[in-house]
């Protein structure tokens, strides 16, 4: 069977129209608990140089020059340049801290600078946390590591990316979000294709290996003919890989989207329509489509990994390194090390007054029960790969899944009969029409939205 292609139904769309996770872990950043403390991550991390896998390191950085009204992410909005420095020497400290519980042979399979705006620090300063993260870490010199960096174009230059190649890092990821003028001042991002075209070229100058692009939709004055527009545009100058957003319009949650008007914004049903036009296009144009507003080529790090069945799903989306034990560094970042996750400080002045108490600034995590496990291996397998092997799944953990998951049995019969899977003793397989509602099927799975009514912290899956 394909599973590499999408069926788009809008009436099964509408009827599975509610909230749920992202699944960028289970459990869920909304179970995470303060009773998990940096005592408890301190034994777990020295526990995990046993099997010595890999590492993955992710560095917050939060400041940008302007704000975005459509942001949902930890960020601090400043036009003060100064204030990175200081953020930068607490990073530090935090890298020690660190380095301390993990084995100094440990390779760095995976880097990522997330924000905010990475590229809001000097050249200077990435350079130099470049150089503190090899001094503490056993970062790769063959070019053959995942290391990515997330650009505003408006805020690099070709010489900024240069420097970023030279660094190590060889995957960048544009955020464009709509190159639509009067989409871009209703949500304060104004970014002229020119400046995207200049890192882009200068990127492929340098040789950096992949190129993803980051879009949204459902912003202000969006539709489906301006949004098929940017579209061409961003095929045209041929990404790797592209990301199509769904605006999550949560202004409770995010203060800036209480800035948009919301009057502006397209309609439910436009919206539908934006995405299956999207879903068309890309596909059309040779993209294949991973999953969770994911396309890439065929050809694409994440396509091979989804055909052999080694894609894997983290913070930062999408990922061909599961083995990997992930450090998060900075205010908020989130860790995944052994059979836990856990939690920085969000607010900067609480997590620098940690570090100048000698404590890792971890505030909150949860460490996972043989239940999480197991459903964690269930809900990976449905939104990476579109199937799930329940004979290799009772092996692996010593069940029978149709007694240990009785309860699922009837949503997965309707989600049969309504066309979106199709399962038996052996096997789950989505349907082409179920790849959209893949967060649908996995909360069939989810044991904390069977106890708690939770959706509402959530985005709508559509």
């Amino acid at each position: 069977m394909d599973t590499q292609s999408v069926i788009f139904d809008p009436e099964l769309i509408q009827r599975y129209d509610t909230s749920g996770p992202r699944y960028t872990s289970y459990p869920t950043a909304v179970q995470f608990h303060e009773d998990f403390d940096e005592t408890r991550y301190q034994q777990l991390a020295r526990q995990s140089n046993q099997g010595h896998p890999p590492l993955s390191l992710y560095f917050h950085i939060p400041f940008c020059n302007t704000v975005c009204f459509y942001c949902g992410c930890n960020k601090v909005v400043t036009k003060d340049r100064s204030r990175s420095a200081p953020y930068l020497d607490y990073l530090y400290k935090e890298m020690a801290l660190q380095a301390q519980l993990f084995d100094t042979d440990r390779v760095v399979d995976q880097l990522h600078w997330g924000g905010g705006t990475p590229t809001f620090l000097s050249h200077e300063e990435i350079h130099a946390l470049f150089q503190h993260t090899r001094r503490y870490f056993n970062l790769r010199n063959d070019d053959k590591g995942e290391y990515s960096i997330e650009i505003d174009p408006r805020e690099a230059t070709a010489e900024t990316i240069a420097l970023l190649r030279e660094e190590g890092f060889n995957r960048l990821s544009l955020g464009v979000q709509d190159f639509d003028p009067k989409v871009q001042k209703a949500v304060n991002r104004i970014q002229s294709e020119a400046v995207t075209q200049t890192v882009l070229d200068a990127a492929r100058q340098e040789g950096f290996h992949s190129l993803s692009i980051d879009l949204i939709y459902g912003l202000p004055h969006q539709s489906v003919d301006s949004f098929i527009r940017t579209l061409d545009k961003i095929i045209e100058v041929s990404p790797d890989r592209i990301s199509v957003f769904n605006y999550a319009h949560m202004p409770k949650l995010f203060k800036p989207q209480r800035r948009i008007n919301e009057a502006e914004l397209p309609s439910a049903d436009e919206k539908l329509r934006i995405l299956q036009q999207t879903i068309t296009h890309l596909t059309q144009a040779g993209y294949v489509y991973i999953g969770m507003d994911h396309f890439a080529k065929p050809e694409d790090e994440l396509t091979i990994a989804q055909r052999s069945g080694s894609l894997y799903r983290n913070f930062q989306g999408y990922a061909t390194h599961a083995d990997c034990d992930l450090i998060g560094f900075g205010a908020t970042s989130i860790g995944k090390v052994a059979n836990s996750y856990s939690q920085n400080l969000r607010a900067l002045d609480d997590y620098y007054a940690v570090l100048d108490g000698g404590h890792l600034p971890i505030f909150r995590g949860i460490e996972l029960t043989p239940d999480d496990l197991l459903r964690r291996a269930i809900i990976m397998d449905l939104m990476c790969h579109f199937r799930l092997d329940i004979q290799k799944l009772e092996q692996d953990h010593n069940l029978s899944f149709q007694d240990y998951f009785a309860h699922a049995w009837q949503a997965l019969d309707k989600m049969q009969e309504d066309g979106l899977l199709t399962f038996d003793s052996r096997h789950i397989q989505v349907l082409p029409a179920g790849r959209l509602l893949i967060r649908n099927i996995c909360m069939i799975f989810d044991q904390y939205l069977q106890q708690q009514q939770t959706q509402q912290r959530f985005s709508k899956v559509i």
